[in-house]
């Protein structure tokens, strides 16, 4: 099935509702057309508010404006702007079949029976539903249903697909299975999408890019690969992934550092002293010590199949989370060395 690619640009927008609560900041954003981009954060981060300017639901304030390519849609309806939505309750109609669900939009569209017929049965066979087109809502399983009201939302040939949080009534194992298929069809529709989730895992497995919010604001853009490994602040940090925060001291000499386990890892010229920086668990290597009595001990051990989790005990940096490979020896009560490489501490400056 053939989509348009469409361009979507985000110019000034921003948001305060009547209590003068101030839900979006003023935002620019541009996503490119067949891109799939994520709109992260925790919840009354901004990321629904955006969402719902996109598609025409609310009013950005003063002169904001959102563009479908080169057509300004800000004064559009929310029907007239080509858009698709995927809502995280699918609100499929559950007197309808599935094929009846798919080809209603096209229907009340006067749409002729032939063409619904044929469309309906193309996405049937997209999303994989062969079989079940003559099953109401409530004999599916929620990864039926969900396929269901994505069919339903691309009957219709949007511009541009609206997902909010289509995942979060799905149990763990059939989100974690389903987010994995998401992703497959939405490279294959090769439709510009924009994806409101909290789940970072979700995102970082379904979107070309991610956009990161807190507190109304837009903190970070990039790939998950990018965000991940080279934050620009502190929460993108800690939001993505599990993380460890150490305090910036002086040495003897004056110079800017951190203490682990006894050992001295240098910080960059910039980091100053009463500041912190921050490293992740797989950035921590262990090896055997010759002192029983070393202050540095596993105080907790988890196996969780593929890797394992510690916690490990210093006197001078606190507790530290480690992830180390599934095959680590190390048992809670053993001594163990701490070993950081200095280029793995991230630190944000005033950011």
């Amino acid at each position: 099935m053939e989509l348009e690619r469409t361009a979507v640009d985000i110019r000034q927008c921003e948001k305060t509702f009547l209590d003068g609560t101030k839900a979006l900041q003023l935002t620019n954003l541009l996503i490119e057309p067949g891109e799939v981009v994520a709109l992260l954060g925790p919840s009354g981060c901004g990321k629904t508010t955006l969402l719902r300017i996109i598609a025409g639901l609310e009013k950005s304030d003063g002169d904001g404006s959102v563009w479908f390519g080169s057509d300004n849609v800000t004064r559009l309806p929310v029907e007239r702007r080509g858009i698709g939505m995927v809502f995280q309750h699918y609100a499929l109609f559950p007197q309808m079949s599935v094929a009846s669900n798919i080809g209603y939009g096209l229907k009340i569209r006067g749409v002729s029976e032939q063409e619904i017929k044929r469309t309906v049965g193309e996405l049937v066979d997209l999303v994989r539903l062969n079989g079940l087109e003559h099953r109401k809502p409530k004999e599916l399983s929620g990864g039926q249903r969900q396929r269901v009201a994505l069919a339903r939302a691309i009957a219709v040939r949007p511009k541009v697909l609206l997902l909010d949080e289509p995942l979060t009534a799905l149990d763990a194992k059939l989100k974690e299975s389903l987010r994995d298929e998401l992703a497959d069809l939405l490279r294959r529709l090769n439709i510009t999408a924009i994806h409101v989730t909290h789940d970072q895992h979700e995102a970082m497995s379904i979107a070309d890019r991610l956009v990161v919010m807190l507190a109304g604001k837009v903190i970070q853009v990039g790939t998950a690969e990018d965000l991940y490994r080279s934050p620009k602040h502190p929460f993108v940090a800690s939001f993505l992934g599990r993380i460890n925060t150490l305090k910036v001291i002086r040495d003897s000499r004056g110079q800017t550092g951190v203490c682990i386990g006894g050992t001295w890892i240098p910080c960059f010229a910039s980091v100053n002293k009463d500041s912190e920086v921050m490293l992740r668990p797989e950035d921590i290597s262990l090896s055997v010590v010759d002192s029983l009595d070393s202050p540095t001990k596993i105080a907790h051990r988890v196996f969780l199949g593929d890797r394992v989790h510690l916690r490990v005990h210093t006197e001078d940096a606190g507790d530290l989370l480690v992830d180390a490979a599934r095959d680590c020896p190390f048992q809670t009560g053993e001594s163990v060395k701490v070993h950081v490489a200095a280029e793995a501490l991230m630190s944000f400056g005033d950011y």
